[in-house]
């Protein structure tokens, strides 16, 4: 699984119909709306790294409104959730 986080600038008017737009796209696991240099940061999942190509320059950059799109691809995850389920494996409650 390839997770991205796409740091996303919108017109400011319309950030809340922005991010439903991209939140309905395949791929795109979840999108926040966020103070700072971007309204919206949104994280898509995929298998192959070709998928995004077709979700971020090919979905997301065409919503009406969405103005520029900065993408980061993680390398890994780190998570305290998955450390708890690792440290739980084998153990009984």
């Amino acid at each position: 699984m390839i997770t991205s986080i796409v740091l996303i600038r919108t017109s400011t008017d319309r950030i809340p119909e922005i991010a439903e737009q991209i939140a309905a796209i395949e791929g795109v696991s979840e999108v926040y709306s966020v103070t700072g240099a971007h309204d919206l940061i949104a994280m898509v999942r995929v298998a192959q790294h070709d998928d995004l190509a077709d979700i971020i320059p090919g979905r997301i950059s065409k919503v009406p409104g969405v103005e520029s799109t900065e993408t980061h691809i993680a390398f890994r995850t780190y998570s305290q959730h998955d450390l708890e389920t690792a440290f739980a494996i084998g153990l009984d409650a």
